[in-house]
This record gives C-alpha cells, sequence and structure tokens, in this order.
C-alpha cells in the first residue's frame, strides 16, 4: 500500500510517499511544491492542487493523510493555510482516496514519543525510519512523518 503524506502550505507544500507492506515502512520520494510568491492567491492554489494531482497520477498512492491546521495567532494566516489544506485535500478526495488528517502533536508524539518535539527531532526520526531518504527539507520530512504516522493510525483514522 502506498500512502501519500502532504504538509500543506502557500509557501511551501512538503509531500512524501510512503509502501507499507505488514510492519515494514519504505521510502519511495518526497519533494516539496513552491508556487511562486509573486502569483495572487488563486493561482498559488491552482499549483498546488495541479501539482498534487500530478502526484497522484505519478505514483498512484492508496491513501492520503493530511497535516491538520493549527491555530495561529495571526487569524489571516490562520485562513490562508486553511485555503492550501482545503485544495490539497481535493485531489485524493476526487479520486476515491481514504483522507486522513493529523494534528501535529499526534504526528509528533507517533514519532517522537512527545507531543512537543521539535522539528529536528522529527526529521531525525524520519530519517532513521526512512532510511537511506534524502531529506534536506523539513517541509517534507513532515509529510513524511505524517504518512508515517498514517501507517500506524490508519484502521482507526479510516474505520
Amino acid at each position: 500500500m502506498r500512502i501519500l503524506g502532504l504538509d500543506p502550505g502557500l509557501v511551501k507544500t512538503g509531500w512524501g510517499i510512503i509502501e507499507v507492506s505488514g510492519n515494514r515502512i519504505a521510502h519511495v520520494a518526497h519533494g516539496v511544491i513552491s508556487p511562486a510568491t509573486s502569483f495572487p492567491l488563486p493561482k498559488r492554489l491552482q499549483v498546488l492542487h495541479d501539482e498534487v494531482c500530478g502526484l497522484i497520477e505519478e505514483y498512484r498512492p492508496d491513501e492520503t493523510a493530511v497535516e491538520e491546521t493549527f491555530s495561529n495567532v495571526n487569524p489571516k494566516t490562520t485562513i490562508l493555510l486553511g485555503h492550501a489544506r482545503g485544495v490539497v485535500m481535493v485531489p485524493p478526495a476526487r479520486s476515491g482516496m481514504p483522507v486522513a488528517e493529523y494534528a501535529a502533536k499526534v504526528v509528533k508524539k507517533a514519532l517522537v514519543g512527545t507531543g512537543g518535539a521539535d522539528k529536528t527531532q522529527v526529521a531525525f526520526m524520519v530519517r532513521r525510519i526512512l532510511r537511506g531518504a534524502d531529506l534536506r527539507s523539513g517541509d517534507a520530512a513532515d509529510a513524511l512523518a505524517v504518512a508515517i504516522t498514517h501507517a500506524h493510525h490508519r484502521t482507526a483514522a479510516i474505520g
């Protein structure tokens, strides 16, 4: 089974794909979608949508996991992040794929053992679990962390 993990954002949306077979988890691919910051909001959202459609077409995942939006101090930022999150959830949902959502604290706890872990601790654990994955982007590491979390929680999340 292939799982697409997404860490949505308007500036950078991390993505990662893992393959799960029993208790074995293997790295397939990862990257970052970065719409030009000079684009107006609708164009940036279109880029996110189109790129996620391309990932689904190329890698054919069976399920998708998306990190939930956290409430930011700035309400406008939270709303913009919500737009990005909604747009990346449409392609997998439209293809009939189950889409699960995980809070950042749940992801951190699943990988590091504490919901208060920082990004470097999460990236370290992703590298340990997915040996050989050359992770240079924190956004891609976060997306892979969401996919790994889903691999461990998928029966409860999709039910």
